[in-house]
């Protein structure tokens, strides 16, 4: 960095001038200084705060990273991002964009398999005994463990029918796609109560539209959060930078 930047770092701003640099309020931005999103700020001898244009890029980086992440985990990321190395700092920055390519691709894989589930919808079932599948079966299909279909049996989210003396688990076809959905919607991130809350609004496969609504929902809010994040990259390259520059004498 050269020294005319260097040097408008150092500037003394008041915290009236920080807010409205950031875009936070007064009280905000003391906030989040007192939770250690930016450094502590100096302060005069009459008690005033003085900040720097480095925490007007912390601040901003802040914005970014919790529209990302969400706030808790960025107040911690910004944190722990003024104390590390370059290279921590970089490798903890890439884990925040491989968690979001990685929850866009499952929220793709579960939108895949509700197109083939409707497909399979709007063919005509001719059901034979062959298409039902054994507890362990449809696990291996779905590729979750047998425990996690009985979990979903008892939040009535899937309902196989019983079998045999031992009351074995079957699942036909109905069962099948119930599971496939619930499998779809659990990959995209939707905790149990949501799941339930789209299986019940499913009459006859009408209800898929709305399912494939939420999926879309869940597509379109990762992609803002990886805008928010792409955003913040040149706030957060100060950031991480700062702590890197040699202190100067004036």
């Amino acid at each position: 960095m050269d020294e005319t930047a260097s040097r408008s770092r150092r500037v003394p701003l008041r915290t009236a001038q920080i807010a409205e640099e950031s875009g936070y309020s007064v009280q905000q931005v003391r906030d989040l200084e007192r939770l250690g999103v930016i450094p502590p700020a100096a302060r005069s001898s009459n008690g005033y705060r003085s900040y720097t244009s480095s925490h007007v890029h912390a601040l901003r980086a802040y914005r970014g990273v919790a529209g990302a992440v969400g706030p808790a985990t960025a107040r911690q990321m910004l944190a722990e991002l003024r104390t590390q190395t370059i290279t921590e700092a970089a490798s903890a920055i890439n884990a925040v964009h491989v968690r979001l390519a990685r929850e866009r691709e499952e929220a793709l894989r579960a939108q895949r398999a509700l197109r083939a589930i409707q497909a399979e919808a709007n063919t005509p079932d001719v059901e034979q005994e062959s298409d039902a599948m054994t507890i362990t079966e449809l696990a291996k299909a779905l590729d979750v463990r047998p425990s996690t279909l009985r979990y979903w049996e008892q939040e009535g989210l899937v309902a196989p029918d019983r079998v045999t003396s031992l009351r074995a688990r079957r699942f036909d076809l109905p069962a099948i796609r119930a599971a496939r959905i619930v499998a779809a919607l659990r990959s995209a991130g939707y905790g149990i109560p949501a799941v339930r809350e789209t299986m019940g609004s499913l009459r006859q496969f009408e209800g898929l539209g709305e399912t494939r609504r939420i999926l879309q929902q869940r597509l379109d809010q990762i992609a803002m959060r990886t805008v928010a994040l792409l955003r913040a990259g040149a706030d957060l390259a100060v950031v991480v930078t700062a702590a890197e520059e040699p202190m100067t004498t004036e």
